[in-house]
């Protein structure tokens, strides 16, 4: 089984998913994440799925799993890159990812994740 690496930037955590979404890859993306940000006290999880091109209705359930994992742990997740057509299929799907916040782009993303951290208080 395929691992997804996770990266740490500072007091964020970089999820660059560049392979399709099995469900034992996303279920082992799950619990290494929350093994993560437990072990690195990490505020921020940044998730870019800009390679991905298809994503179903266990992945995008998944997403939002991740989320709440991270934000029951006290970390914000961003999911950035999503392409149109995700988005798309996302909606026909009926997954609304209800608590995942999205950007467009790395960039946004992490200015979204520092504007978060500036409410919550965080200090690196």
């Amino acid at each position: 089984m395929e691992r997804i690496p996770i990266l740490r930037m500072g007091a964020t955590l970089l999820v660059t998913i560049q392979v399709d979404m099995q469900d034992q890859t996303a279920l082992a993306l799950q619990d290494d994440l929350a093994d993560r940000i437990a072990k690195t006290g990490a505020s921020g999880v940044m998730i870019d799925i800009s390679a991905l091109e298809i994503v179903d209705s266990f992945v995008g359930r998944m997403l939002a799993s991740i989320s709440g994992i991270a934000r029951i742990l006290s970390a914000t997740t961003v999911v950035v890159g999503m392409q149109p057509a995700v988005a798309i299929t996302l909606v026909e799907l009926g997954l609304s990812l209800e608590g995942v916040r999205t950007a467009l782009n790395v960039e946004r993303g992490l200015a979204l994740l520092e504007r978060a951290r500036k409410e919550s208080g965080f200090v690196d």
